[in-house]
């Protein structure tokens, strides 16, 4: 029996194929994910584009144009910036408004992380703990409304109580000293369930390894708290603090269901004199130039506070 040889080597499989097979197939499958990924941010990006970008340019434009609703733009250049520096009511407004934000985040911040601590340590039931968001998921003109009427000289409750102990009572609203003050302690009392539980969700990220190790050296509870919370609670104290400051600058629902800037120009918060600038004068143009300072304000407040409070970097690494 005869066995036919030839010349020809075995055939042997070229094994670049398997690899390139299988990286059009990975290829494939991140092109599918990418599609599903776009197909849930097209919807927000559109609204993004829509009602900020867009705004945002065009209030930028108009910040350099004279514009009244009723006419078209006219392009004057920076004499509405120049006039900004001039205006005695942009500075105190600003003066109102910081006065506002370091009562506001003072007081919120301190007594969110009481109550973050409280929660933390003591409180454990959900419903105590869904309780402090119930004045934060009312909307902020019922709240507002809700302390106008607490707070009124003749008829308030708070101002009855005053009375019926025998002290002056208070124009909460209506005096120059007590407006500021009043408007920050009812966003307080709004906004600190939700600065809590901000909080609170920072404090559940630290171990519990970390206080054990702490409770075996000895560290008392003062102790613990300032080298071993604070510091690993920083980045979330910087996160909070930047919302929280932003929105701070922000307030205008408050300031016009109250006081509507009064008396005089004690409560005359930036938003509401660029309110009143823009929808009561019909400057347009002036009050797009305030909105861009008061934007690049919030864009370096935030960044400062990031940077040193140092808001990227975590103690946990």
């Amino acid at each position: 029996m005869m066995t036919t040889l030839t010349n020809n080597p075995p055939t042997r499989s070229d094994p670049r194929r398997p690899a390139r097979s299988g990286g059009l197939r990975r290829g494939a499958a991140r092109l599918g994910d990418l599609r599903i990924a776009l197909l849930f941010i097209v919807p927000a990006l559109i609204g993004f584009i829509a009602f900020c970008l867009v705004p945002t340019i065009r209030g930028v434009y108009l910040s350099f144009t004279e514009y009244s609703v009723l006419g078209e733009p006219e392009w004057i250049g920076v004499k509405n910036y120049t006039a900004i520096f001039a205006d005695e009511l942009f500075w105190n407004a600003m003066a109102v408004t910081v006065q506002y934000v370091g009562i506001n985040i003072g007081l919120q911040t301190l007594i969110a992380l009481g109550l973050a601590l409280l929660m933390h340590r003591v409180a454990k039931s959900t419903l105590i703990r869904g309780a402090l968001l119930l004045p934060f998921l009312v909307a902020n003109v019922i709240v507002a409304l809700l302390w106008f009427w607490m707070l009124d000289y003749q008829l308030g409750i708070v101002n009855e109580v005053i009375s019926w102990l025998g002290l002056p009572r208070i124009a909460f609203f209506g005096s120059e000293q007590w407006a500021i003050p009043t408007i920050a302690f009812v966003n307080v009392w709004r906004h600190m369930g939700y600065t809590a539980l901000l909080i609170f969700a920072g404090l559940q990220a630290i171990p519990n390894h970390v206080y054990e190790v702490a409770s075996l050296d000895g560290a008392s509870p003062a102790r613990t708290f300032w080298s071993i919370t604070m510091p690993l609670l920083r980045p979330v104290l910087a996160l909070v603090l930047v919302v929280t400051v932003i929105g701070s600058f922000q307030v205008f629902d408050t300031v016009a269901v109250t006081t509507g800037g009064g008396p005089v120009n004690a409560s005359r918060v930036i938003q509401m004199y660029i309110y009143q600038k823009a929808f009561g004068e019909s400057d347009f143009g002036y009050a797009s130039a305030l909105s861009v300072i008061l934007f690049v304000i919030l864009a370096l407040v935030a960044f400062i506070q990031m940077k040193f409070l140092k808001g990227n970097e975590s103690d946990l690494d």
